[in-house]
């Protein structure tokens, strides 16, 4: 669009965000997520009969809202997966020094990892590689003098502060830090997390350990082809596994807590483990759906607006409730993907290219579907953008929005102009090290160099809405109690749908499709892929 025109229509835009009935389009919006996270569902689990009852529901509201049928089979992709599945009481963990064998409590002490790839039987050293990163652009290698040949390598999630936090964010991915593990001979790795950063409670996460793992059947697609064994140690219990090393967690926890140096050693125990797993294949599905575009030219061009259809399942019985039912992980993503291409509908909205709203699966078993779209897309053309929606977290007035990937992409110039037309500022991610760009779908399309951003409700550090937001994480998140029996800002839910959606007509628009910045470190995938 012109400058000009541009001008009109966010004038436009902000007298419709003055009109709007903001607490009715929220009701209309949290019916959707009352359906998709009720007790019916079970949890939508990949591969369960609830997940296949949610995307029948959303394929059915796709059609209600004039959405095309946009997958392989109708509104459907099918995605083949293999499901592991682990037998716990044949299963088992040691430390082992000077011959000397010790059990490790699972999943109290360390959680251990099982997949396709798990070593039955496994006995290997072990050796603390700080953070286990390997970072070219930096100058920077865990691994530089360090033999990890045959041996496991256990590091402190999290990476050196002084380094940038998308570059640093791309190579903590357990997909890159393991490629460059897996190149260096190791064989498998022990992940400690920094208590800092935890989202989870040990406490929690031990609830949901035992589950069925899920891996794409496509193993060209998977990222941890030849690691042998992987665990989760609790830093609790650190110290049990760096006994006689010389050093302790505290002091590996100051020098990361003070951007210092890791310190790096071999450890005088060896891990002694059993895995006995099952396999079986199963099928789940991503439900796409299409907003045809009015220009002969650009209508093959795509703005694909997603979120995730699968939450965790079913689990271990806490106060007599055992359903994960992910109201806000994240139904109410895809509920605002109904939302939106309803209000399209309703308000007889046209763009030159087309929107495709696509709801995936198994984002919870490593952002599998998404994957898997990104490189089967069921749209023949070109992909432009993807906004990306994943508990983006309604709980408080929507007065800042938290961009990932504000500066990386001219997205982030697009979002500013929207919600500065309805009176939202902008920010970009406070908490890099948690890694949130790289944790969700978004990050399948950036990796095929397709500009992306995705949204959290802000707020100014210290405020009351800190409190709540992170509240939020440490009593909700992955949790039974992520819930409708919650409280949401409803009005505030609209508000946030109705900005994304003037985001993907202003995208659909555009003169020219979003590019990313010169100074991005993602626009490497971008010339990568072409």
């Amino acid at each position: 669009m012109s400058k000009l025109l541009a001008t009109f229509a966010l004038v436009a835009l902000s007298a419709a965000v003055a009109a709007t009935d903001w607490e009715s389009a929220g009701k209309a919006w949290w019916k959707h997520v009352e359906y998709l996270a009720s007790d019916e569902l079970e949890g939508r689990n990949v591969g369960s009969p609830g997940f296949e009852k949610a995307a029948a529901y959303v394929a059915g509201q796709f059609e209600h809202a004039g959405l095309k049928p946009a997958g392989t089979q109708g509104y459907f992709q099918p995605v083949a997966f293999t499901e592991v599945s682990l037998n716990a009481e044949k299963s088992s963990l040691a430390l082992v020094r000077n011959g000397q064998s010790t059990p490790v409590p699972v999943p109290q002490e360390a959680q251990l990892g099982y997949s396709a790839e798990s070593a039955p039987e496994i006995e290997a050293p072990v050796v603390f590689a700080g953070y286990g990163l390997v970072i070219p652009e930096a100058h920077y290698d865990d691994l530089q003098g360090l033999n990890v040949k045959g041996s496991i390598v256990a590091f402190l999630t999290g990476g050196p502060k002084s380094i940038d936090g998308n570059l640093r964010s791309h190579y903590s991915s357990g997909e890159e830090r393991w490629k460059a593990l897996r190149a260096a001979g190791a064989v498998g790795t022990i992940s400690i997390p920094n208590p800092g950063s935890m989202e989870i409670p040990w406490n929690r996460q031990e609830l949901s350990w035992g589950r069925p793992r899920v891996s794409l059947a496509d193993q060209s697609l998977s990222g941890n082809r030849g690691q042998k064994f992987s665990a989760s140690w609790n830093p609790a219990k650190a110290d049990d596994l760096l006994s006689g090393s010389g050093h302790i967690f505290q002091e590996i926890l100051a020098a990361a807590n003070n951007d210092r140096p890791l310190p790096h050693f071999p450890l005088p125990v060896s891990i002694q483990a059993h895995i006995t797993i099952s396999q079986k294949p199963i099928e789940s599905k991503n439900v796409a759906g299409l907003r045809p575009g009015d220009d002969p030219q650009l209508k093959n061009e795509y703005v694909v607006i997603s979120a995730h259809l699968d939450h965790i399942g079913v689990g271990k019985p806490v106060n007599g409730d055992s359903i994960y039912n992910g109201a806000m992980d994240d139904a109410s993503g895809v509920a605002s993907l109904i939302e939106i291409a309803r209000n399209l509908q309703s308000e007889r909205v046209h763009t030159e290219r087309s929107l495709l709203f696509l709801a995936v699966t198994a984002e919870e078993k490593g952002e599998l579907g998404s994957i898997y779209f990104a490189h089967h897309p069921t749209v023949s053309g070109r992909i432009i953008a993807d906004l990306n929606m994943d508990m983006f977290l309604p709980l408080f007035p929507l007065k800042w929005l938290e961009v990932q990937g504000l500066n990386e992409s001219t997205l982030g110039d697009d979002v500013r102009a929207v919600a500065e037309a309805a009176g939202v500022k902008v920010q970009a991610d406070k908490e890099p090290n948690r890694n949130r760009f790289i944790r969700s779908d978004q990050y399948s399309f950036v990796k095929r160099g397709i500009p992306a951003v995705a949204f959290k409700f802000g707020y100014i550090p210290g405020g009351p809405e800190e409190k709540v937001f992170n509240d939020w994480y440490t009593n909700r998140y992955h949790g039974l109690k992520d819930d409708v029996n919650q409280p949401v800002d409803l009005a505030a839910a609209a508000q946030f749908n109705a900005i994304l959606q003037n985001l993907a007509v202003r995208v659909a628009d555009a003169d020219q499709p979003p590019i990313w910045k010169p100074n991005s470190f993602f626009r490497r995938f971008a010339s990568s892929s072409e």
